[in-house]
């Protein structure tokens, strides 16, 4: 299941999406993030859906690799749809004892799974189509305005970066150690789940050790090739927004005004 993981990795190919400029990917992810967060109908959330599809295609990475990274989550999307059909008032559909299930809770429930679908996609599709330098250096880019204050934009954008790319990184070793640790009698799968939790102790103090083995290692490559920061930083490719980007935002910002028209003026 760690290797369904999907966020943090990067999956090469020659679409319209890979080649865009890092800087229109990202501000299109967090606008369209927060869009999400405004839908509240069924024909809103069809109308997301349909156009997060199109884009997977688009960008030629299957659609079965991408709803990988759903598999992890699945036990998070099953509580969020618990808690809002148990707990939600309105029309009773289903009453036994304590347990009520409404229909504004059906309704309330499949909403929110859906929303953290979303959510957990199009975040995964930014990083399955931008390289983690093109990544930092569109971070670095758009938080430039805030050099005039005193803030190191660059370390930011690295840390967040770093961050990212370690996500898989760490789910391999973690997936490494369990299977060592499983060839030498560790049982992960059975127990109630205060022991199923258990069993993991031993396996967090080899990831730590790892973990922070790697940093090191990371900190003295880095060192090696003189890397100092921003400070006289130069780049062999330039971030140049083309009519290819221009399109893109476009396309969004009339999906955008559409949707809204749709959710909140018909």
């Amino acid at each position: 299941m760690l290797r369904d993981i999907t966020l943090g990795q990067y999956y090469p190919a020659q679409s319209i999406i890979h080649k865009a400029d890092p800087r229109i990917k990202i501000v299109i992810t967090f606008v369209y993030m927060i869009v999400i967060f405004m839908v509240k109908t069924f024909t809103g959330y069809g109308m997301v859906a349909a156009f997060t599809l199109i884009t997977i295609i688009i960008s030629d990475i299957p659609l079965k690799y991408t709803l990988r990274s759903l598999k992890p989550i699945l036990f998070i999307l099953l509580f969020v749809a618990a808690i809002n059909l148990f707990t939600a008032d309105g029309t009773p559909v289903f009453e036994y004892g304590f347990i009520r299930i409404t229909y504004e809770g059906i309704l309330l429930a499949i909403k929110m799974s859906l929303r953290l679908v979303l959510l957990i996609v199009s975040a995964s599709l930014l990083t399955l189509t931008t390289t983690p330098i093109l990544l930092t250096d569109g971070l670095e880019k758009l938080m430039e305005p805030l050099k005039r204050i005193g803030l190191p934009t660059h370390e930011i954008a690295m840390m967040m970066t770093i961050a990212l790319r370690f996500i898989p990184t760490l789910l391999e070793e973690t997936d490494k150690i369990m299977k060592a640790q499983a060839a030498r009698g560790a049982d992960f799968d059975t127990g109630n789940l205060i022991q199923r939790a258990k069993s993991f102790i031993p396996v967090l103090v080899p990831l730590f050790v790892s973990a922070f083995r790697r940093a090191d290692e990371l900190a003295t490559a880095m060192e090696s090739r003189c890397y100092r920061g921003s400070e006289g930083r130069t780049r062999m490719k330039q971030l140049k927004m083309s009519i290819v980007d221009l399109k893109i935002g476009i396309a969004m910002l009339l999906f955008i005004c559409f949707l809204i028209a749709i959710e909140y003026f018909v």
